[in-house]
């Protein structure tokens, strides 16, 4: 299935800075309401159902013998027809 960018955003930030953006995703997600993404003139505003598939990447990008690109990746998934995410290898545990 072909994907298509609804917005990116990319931007050097503290990481004080990242955990207050992820602070208002999680509440947005707990209150129940949608997530608005926003960087200058771009936004998209999305409602992500009750129970999403939540996929957590860490990856090592770069030659194997050298130093190379480390990544997070938090990622909510579900079909726009509404129903909810599912599949997951079990419980995810972030200390």
């Amino acid at each position: 299935m072909p994907e298509e960018v609804l917005f990116k955003s990319e931007s050097g930030q503290s990481r004080e800075e990242i955990a207050a953006l992820l602070r208002r995703v999680a509440d947005n997600l707990e209150n129940g309401d949608a997530i608005t993404l926003k960087a200058g003139s771009e936004s998209v505003t999305l409602e992500p159902p009750a129970r999403p598939t939540f996929e957590v990447k860490a990856e090592r990008e770069g030659p194997a013998n050298g130093p190379g690109e480390l990544s997070i990746e938090f990622e909510l998934e579900w079909d726009e027809d509404g129903s909810d995410g599912g599949g997951g290898n079990g419980p995810l545990e972030i200390e």
